[in-house]
């Protein structure tokens, strides 16, 4: 368990909170490249970390993300016309550009009426494995941006579903690092097969194990931490473990165990203390990543039909995610098709900040402890002036940061499957964490 004070400082994000000025010195990604896909299209008003924010594409494709509010009398400025190269208020036609320059005040008199010394709110921008990124913090000169880890080469193909959450950034990505509630939760999505590795069909996953207690082993690396759930595979069990590495890349992005068709990883970007962007994202360079279209509708999150244009899903806590009692006598575990909404079903459940003073934690939690910790930790460190956790040397690539997922024999060292040269290079296997008595 947590105290209060470390819950509320492992979750806060608005304001002057701790947690919120480490993540503002990170690159996040602030929506989908998709969502302002249009040059002179409509502005996208966004809030993150409890700011109001406008994304918008401007004539010549430039992106801009700038402070919502105009800064003449603070009108919103995703009402604005888009247009000839840059946002325009629609109170007064103040113009600002992609860099926050206010180009024309058409209300005030010649020679006022044109002007570039007025300069508003805006961040740096980046585009990558189909998100737009913005950096939010103090600092005058960003951090070098690097491409995602799910989307290191610019061929890298990247489908990805959205959808807002109702509760608190961290116990999200707690669910993302808990591989324990897989066996449970998703059993009816995530089926046992006599198989080499874990793999994906049209609707549902496969793995080669019945084992439903993991054994966690927790890693701590320079960009976040890596563990290890360890089952008993299906076949060959006296000599082989079935091994899925997560990792956990600071401050947002969780790598999952991938399956024989592609990737997958999660980031969750907070909104504000109490609600949450969660993305799902398939990737890689094979033909059998799915499309944009098929992987929503593996997931139950398209647009239109599962989801809202604001992104809300049509099952939500209260229709209880339209759960079916009859599907779960026939067979379903849960009543609730999707995992997402399955996962969502259980972290909105915990409240928009979940209360983590009277948890009754076991060895399956290990990694959700070393995790909570780590951040916590981070973001202390930040506060009192260090570097943030990831930025500084030695620093891992991005592009060198991966999952793992497969079968391997007993005697291999957990530590050392699915990192690259560059990472073992960057710092020595740290001690496993034991799970705790």
């Amino acid at each position: 368990m947590l105290s209060a004070e470390d819950n509320q400082l492992l979750c806060r994000v608005e304001g002057d909170a701790p947690m919120g000025r480490l993540m503002r010195e990170y690159w996040l990604p602030v929506c989908l490249s998709e969502e302002v896909a249009e040059a002179d299209g409509a502005p996208l008003r966004l809030r993150i970390l409890g700011e109001d924010l406008v994304c918008f594409r401007d004539s010549a494709r430039r992106l801009g993300v700038l402070d919502n509010h105009c800064p003449h009398r603070k009108a919103l400025l995703c009402l604005g016309r888009n247009e000839d190269g840059g946002l325009r208020c629609l109170y007064h036609g103040w113009k600002l550009d992609v860099d926050g320059h206010v180009l024309e005040r058409p209300a005030e008199p010649a020679p006022a009426t044109r002007t570039t010394r007025i300069k508003h709110r805006a961040y740096p921008v980046r585009e990558a494995g189909g998100f737009v990124w913005a950096y939010l913090g103090p600092r005058p000169e960003p951090p070098i941006f690097e491409a995602p880890p799910f989307a290191s080469t610019a061929s890298t193909h990247v489908a990805i579903a959205k959808t807002v959450v109702a509760c608190n950034w961290a116990q999200i990505v707690e669910g993302q690092i808990d591989s324990a509630h897989s066996s449970s939760l998703h059993a009816s999505d995530m089926i046992a097969a006599d198989v080499d590795r874990a793999g994906a069909e049209a609707t549902h996953w496969t793995r080669p194990s019945t084992d439903k207690s993991p054994r966690l082993r927790v890693q701590l690396t320079s960009y976040g931490l890596r563990y290890a759930a360890i089952r008993r595979p299906i076949a060959d069990d006296a000599t082989h473990d079935y091994v899925r590495i997560t990792a956990f890349v600071a401050p947002l992005t969780c790598l999952i165990p991938p399956n024989a068709s592609y990737a997958v990883s999660q980031v969750t970007v907070p909104i504000d203390d109490h609600t949450s962007w969660f993305y799902f994202i398939a990737s890689g360079d094979g033909p059998d990543v799915p499309s944009t279209v098929a992987w929503r509708t593996f997931l139950h999150l398209q647009p239109g039909l599962d989801v809202d244009a604001g992104w809300h899903r049509k099952r939500c806590a209260e229709n209880n995610y339209l759960q079916d009692r009859q599907a779960m006598k026939q067979g379903s575990f849960t009543g609730i098709d999707g995992i997402p909404a399955q996962d969502i079903a259980m972290w909105e459940g915990m409240g928009a900040i979940a209360d983590r003073t009277s948890e009754r934690l076991g060895a399956s939690d290990v990694a959700i402890v070393r995790w909570r910790r780590r951040m916590i930790d981070a973001a202390r460190t930040h506060a009192a002036g260090g570097s943030p956790l990831g930025l500084a040397e030695p620093r891992v690539s991005q592009s060198q940061i991966t999952a793992f997922e497969g079968i391997v024999p007993k005697v291999l060292d957990w530590r050392t499957l699915g990192t690259s040269e560059q990472e073992r290079a960057a710092y020595p296997p740290a001690p496993v964490s034991p799970p705790p008595a």
